[in-house]
């Protein structure tokens, strides 16, 4: 037998230390609440190949990144009953909430009956876009379901990560914020460019000021869906000494209409990156509308950085 304070031999016994606070704690995890509404990620346009592979990568990440949520895609387009529309999902998902309180009810369970919000929808939009936004308001309209409607994703600190490393990935700038090393096709002039019209031109610009920063190069942002507004901006870059220009999409994919990127970087005479797609940071940020509607905080490390 064993005491307290070791063996009845005398010989000390290795006692568990107890965790202490402080900065090298990680935090806890955070877990979706038990009943939280679904995040339905609206998606423009239909479903097609490239925009399944990327809508469901968004959510795998959001899924990853938040363990039980409940994350789905709803299409603002299209009539595929295997890939649905958004008022399709919203309404769905109210009634398997409706069917789960029954059921618990049927099984003779004392449960509340389901309050709040069916569904948090996000749109999968970089920046604001007032045509898909009336969009997206007339699908949850239309659903006739209790459902929060998020802001877009942008701008933000990440979008400009997500941005440089399309364009490194490209060619068209170095890889690392240090410029250690040079990459000789790396652009000089960035054209930021956007779907939108003027409130998204000016929502891109405030992502636009973090790449320069990043990149140390001009960044000037303009609407693809403005004529001449990507061959005058090029104008104007190449006029305040840039030489060598890329065009950059502060987009994420399945709002652009096809062949509309490469035109514009014809238009201004420059090689262009991917849009952004399904980068990490695109279903971080998705997650991050969703929590900050239903009030969730992000878990945090437990103790205070300790000064040196």
């Amino acid at each position: 037998m064993s005491s307290p304070t070791g063996p009845d031999n005398g010989l000390p016994v290795r006692m568990p230390r107890p965790r202490q606070p402080g900065r090298h704690r990680r935090p806890e995890p955070a877990v979706a609440p038990e009943g939280a509404p679904a995040l339905v990620l609206a998606v423009p346009g239909a479903p097609t190949a490239a925009t399944r592979g990327l809508a469901e990568e968004v959510v795998s990440i959001a899924r990853s990144e938040l363990p039980g949520l409940d994350a789905r895609i709803g299409y603002l387009d299209g009539d595929d009953a295997e890939y649905p529309t958004l008022t399709a999902v919203l309404a769905h998902s109210a009634e398997q909430r409706t069917a789960r309180y029954q059921q618990a009810l049927a099984a003779g369970q004392d449960v509340p009956a389901p309050q709040g919000p069916v569904a948090v929808v996000v749109p999968l939009l970089a920046g604001p876009d007032n045509a898909l936004m009336r969009q997206v308001r007339q699908a949850v309209m239309d659903s006739r379901v209790a459902a929060e409607l998020t802001d877009v994703l942008g701008p933000h600190p990440l979008l400009a990560e997500a941005l440089h490393v399309r364009l490194s990935e490209a060619g068209l700038a170095r890889a690392d914020r240090a410029r250690l090393f040079t990459v000789a096709t790396a652009a000089d002039g960035i054209i930021l460019a956007t779907i939108g019209g003027e409130e998204a031109v000016q929502a891109a610009g405030i992502t636009g000021m973090l790449l320069a920063a990043r990149l140390a190069v001009p960044v000037m942002a303009a609407a693809l869906d403005q004529d001449g507004a990507i061959a005058a901006t090029a104008d104007q870059l190449r006029g305040s000494g840039s030489a060598h220009l890329a065009l950059a999409p502060h987009l994420i994919g399945p709002e652009v209409p096809e062949g509309l990127l490469d035109a514009a970087a014809k238009d201004a005479g420059c090689a262009y990156a991917e849009a952004l797609g399904a980068y990490p940071a695109i279903g971080k940020l998705a997650l991050s509308q969703y929590m900050a509607a239903l009030g969730i905080t992000p878990p945090q490390a437990q103790g205070t950085p300790q000064s040196r």
